[in-house]
């Protein structure tokens, strides 16, 4: 179908689709100093508008509004319909405390009160 539509109107449909993503997503990644929207985040990688993005590689973090998700290493994929594509070579969840390294019993007070 797209076939019989004019350049314009193809263009104009393919800006308000990334338009429509950009909108609809408050992830963002976060190279350095510099922070990108992502428009698609599925399992194995995301994908960024092609226009803004870098060829990115090496250690980013993807923030959900102001919240730390992921910490991860990604590569450059590759450009298809003006979204450039990232795949993930390691991806961790981001944690608001540092792990424990003993087992917490079940009954342990949670804190101690002075006298």
């Amino acid at each position: 179908m797209s076939d019989f539509l004019p350049e314009a109107v193809r263009q104009g449909l393919e800006a308000a689709r990334k338009d429509a993503l950009r909108k609809s997503s408050r992830l963002r990644i976060m190279d350095g100093e510099r922070m990108y929207p992502i428009l698609r985040l599925w399992d194995r990688g995301f994908s960024l508008e092609a226009e803004d993005a870098p060829h990115l590689r090496g250690l980013v973090d993807i923030f959900d509004g102001g919240r730390h998700l992921y910490q991860c290493l990604i590569i450059a994929s590759d450009e298809e319909n003006g979204e450039m594509r990232y795949e993930f070579k390691r991806n961790t969840a981001a944690a608001d405390k540092a792990p424990l390294d003993f087992e917490r019993a079940d009954d342990a007070p949670i804190a101690l009160l002075g006298r």
